[in-house]
């Protein structure tokens, strides 16, 4: 066995192969009610099994009934992703034992799946890549187990809950990709309305299966799935974990065995769980109790007025409508909360480039501290803010000292720029004392300008604003440092 001792990522070993990385994505969909009864799918902090019917119990001679709002979700998802959509498809049965099982077989799908193809196009370092998907079918979830000492609690709540697996090809090669690819189809589920995709609630879980070949050879290696990881950085940590890992061992003249994984957070390391089953292993066979599903282009056609506008789609339109660069536009585009606020920010007469720069930097930071308060930012008070800037009614950083008491207490940003007196001062006469004063307090910096270092005036404008405590408008204040050290 492999050993599970911590390895760096910044091994240099890596670099002499490549990874080849493919993401099998398990999204739970939000509709009411389950895959084949009427349970409600919206099982989150309701008491264990509590949420179950005979239906999805598995008890003898109940019949399941396919949910419409799940298949259409699920074409919906394959239409935003460029897919292609067959006429027919089946469901199938995959028989495995196991304890959050009940059924001894999931429903699911095998050789016919509602989904096949598609692609992501992704952006990383300046480059953007399309990824190909192999497919996307539709399933039920199983139960979730709990170990205690002693044994294992299950809870069937989400036992049959409408679950969408979606296979890329292998064609992500780095960590960071993997990430983005992430992102990105999270982004889709939730403009699309199908999911809320959210990994730490396990509505969006991922296995990754790499593999590594020496730079320049065209044959694979042999694949590792890594299982249930639940959130981006896992995600990214343990291919990290696991390129380096695989690398050393193939050095060291080992032979990388095809098996499945567990990652370990605590320890940043990956163990082993099984050897990896073949589909044989499942021995699939049609599912005798539900009809196959017959999906004709004028569905098709109905499902497609429905798509909403796309992360691509809106990057693009942010780049010819707004005069985003490239970096910005597909930033906004991937965060429905960013990109929400920056039109509405625009639309309240900020300038797009501005309000950009904002949203991504503090505003976002602001947002990532404190989403959980239940506090948001008006727009219109962003938009606000910034004129004040534009106007030079205050300086960079009085609004960024301005903006979480903006954030936190929804009052107008001109009304707590008053409250806190940070208002700039404009006029000349009014800050002269206070120039003069630092003029005569640093002499050799009036010394340095006047022998030609034409730079000291900013350590002097440093100072100007030091005495001021920030309020002097810092253009006004330069113009009267030069008057009357030119004097």
């Amino acid at each position: 066995m492999i050993s599970a001792t911590p390895v760096s990522p910044s091994t240099p070993t890596a670099a002499k192969y490549e990874a080849v990385i493919g993401l099998e994505c398990h999204v739970q969909l939000a509709t009411h009610s389950k895959m084949f009864c009427g349970c409600p799918s919206d099982y989150s902090g309701a008491p264990p099994n509590t949420h179950v019917c005979p239906v999805c119990l598995g008890m003898p001679g109940v019949l399941p009934v396919i949910n419409r709002t799940a298949v259409e979700y699920t074409l919906l998802t394959g239409l935003a992703l460029n897919a292609d959509i067959p006429e027919a498809t089946k469901f199938d049965r995959k028989n495995y034992p196991y304890p959050d099982l009940v059924k001894g077989y999931q429903i699911s799908q095998y050789d016919l799946p509602l989904v096949k193809g598609g692609w992501i196009e992704i952006t990383v370092e300046g480059q953007t890549r399309r990824i190909h998907l192999e497919r996307v079918h539709l399933e039920e979830d199983t139960g979730k187990l709990t170990h205690v000492s002693g044994g294992s609690l299950v809870d069937f709540n989400r036992s049959g809950v409408p679950l969408m697996e979606m296979v890329s090809q292998p064609d992500l090669r780095t960590a960071t990709e993997a990430r983005e690819y992430l992102r990105k189809l999270r982004t889709i589920l939730r403009t699309l309305g199908v999911s809320g995709a959210d990994m730490e609630k396990g509505q969006l879980r991922c296995d990754v299966n790499v593999s590594l070949r020496p730079v320049g050879q065209a044959k694979l290696g042999t694949k590792v799935e890594v299982k249930n990881l639940n959130s981006f950085r896992s995600v990214q940590r343990s291919l990290e974990y696991e390129i380096v890992r695989q690398a050393a061992a193939l050095d060291a003249g080992e032979t990388i065995p095809q098996e499945t994984r567990g990652w370990v957070e605590e320890r940043g390391v990956t163990v082993t769980q099984r050897s990896k089953e073949e589909a044989h292993d499942y021995r699939y066979f049609p599912e005798p109790d539900l009809p196959p599903i017959f999906v004709s282009a004028d569905w098709v056609s109905t499902l497609r007025s429905r798509l909403p506008e796309l992360p691509d789609a809106k990057r693009d339109r942010y780049i010819a409508t707004f005069g985003l660069g490239t970096a910005d536009a597909s930033a906004l585009s991937i965060d429905q909360w960013a990109a929400r606020l920056f039109e509405d920010t625009v639309a309240a007469g900020a300038d797009p480039k501005k309000a950009a720069n904002w949203i991504q930097n503090d505003v976002s930071r602001l947002h990532d501290e404190t989403s959980s308060d239940g506090h948001t930012l008006d727009a219109a008070h962003l938009a606000e803010l910034l004129r004040l800037v534009d106007d030079g009614v205050i300086g960079i950083s009085a609004a960024r000292q301005v903006l979480p008491s903006v954030y936190q207490s929804g009052r107008s940003p001109r009304t707590l720029v008053d409250e806190l007196g940070l208002a700039q001062v404009s006029d000349s006469s009014a800050l002269e004392a206070s120039v003069r004063e630092v003029l005569a307090a640093n002499p050799a910096p009036v010394a340095d300008y006047h022998s030609g270092k034409l730079t000291a005036i900013n350590f002097l404008k440093g100072q100007v604003m030091k005495a001021t405590r920030g309020k002097a408008n810092p253009a006004v204040a330069e113009d009267l440092l030069k008057k009357l050290l030119d004097e």
